[in-house]
């Protein structure tokens, strides 16, 4: 017949409750162990203490360090004798004579005012005292390009319109002369503009210093469509 077994005491059934129990005691010796600490003995071993002496500071003083004055010299005394003495005062006791006075200095003779010379008048001129004038006046001289300018062919064709500017010298008779073109339109208008010139009336000559003279000037002459 089977023993039957009671099972309050049945020790498998306690399995669980011993196994945690002997996980924390192993935990906490574990513990223990890694936080034991031991200390060697030091009773026979010399460590080297050394006892640190105060330091002690000397302070030096500044001394002066600046030379003696140099020792001062006596003048040295020179004895002169009455003779020299006599010799010196008759030195200043010479006579004046008519040789020994100095002539005053002689001043330079000025020079004789050189004549003025005339301008020449042969050059042309820019500017002058009394500047050419045209016949009748510069209102004439407008007439006169009305008048006497005939519009070219070609210029009229391409609707050609502006200012020709010419250059010329008036000659001492009043005549004009070195005519040339400074700035042009082309188109035929640039010759037009120097046959006027050329066949225009004398002008009056500039003078300078009543002297009639040769002087150049420029006009423009206007191209313009009615």
């Amino acid at each position: 017949m089977e023993a039957k077994k009671n099972p309050k005491v049945e020790l498998a059934n306690k399995y669980s409750l011993f196994l945690n129990i002997g996980l924390v005691i192993s935990l906490a010796l574990c513990l223990a162990a890694f936080e034991w600490k031991t200390y060697d003995d030091l009773s026979g071993v010399d460590i080297g203490v050394k006892t640190i002496e105060p330091e002690v500071t000397l302070v030096i003083p500044i001394t002066d360090l600046t030379p003696p004055p140099p020792p001062k010299v006596q003048p040295e005394i020179i004895e002169v004798k009455e003779e020299e003495i006599e010799e010196e005062l008759a030195i200043f006791e010479t006579e004046i004579t008519p040789e020994t006075i100095i002539a005053p200095p002689t001043l330079p003779i000025e020079k004789a005012a050189e004549p003025i010379q005339e301008e020449d008048t042969e050059g042309t001129f820019i500017v002058v005292e009394n500047p050419p004038m045209p016949e009748g006046g510069f209102d004439g001289f407008g007439k006169y390009l009305q008048k006497n300018l005939k519009y070219p062919e070609q210029a009229r064709r391409m609707n050609v319109e502006g200012k020709v500017f010419v250059q010329f010298v008036i000659d001492k008779d009043g005549s004009p002369t070195d005519i040339t073109v400074l700035k042009g339109i082309g188109s035929g208008c640039d010759e037009e503009a120097v046959r006027v010139i050329k066949n225009m009336p004398k002008w009056t000559p500039g003078k300078q210093r009543g002297r009639p003279v040769k002087v150049k000037m420029s006009l423009p002459v206007v191209f313009k469509l009615g």
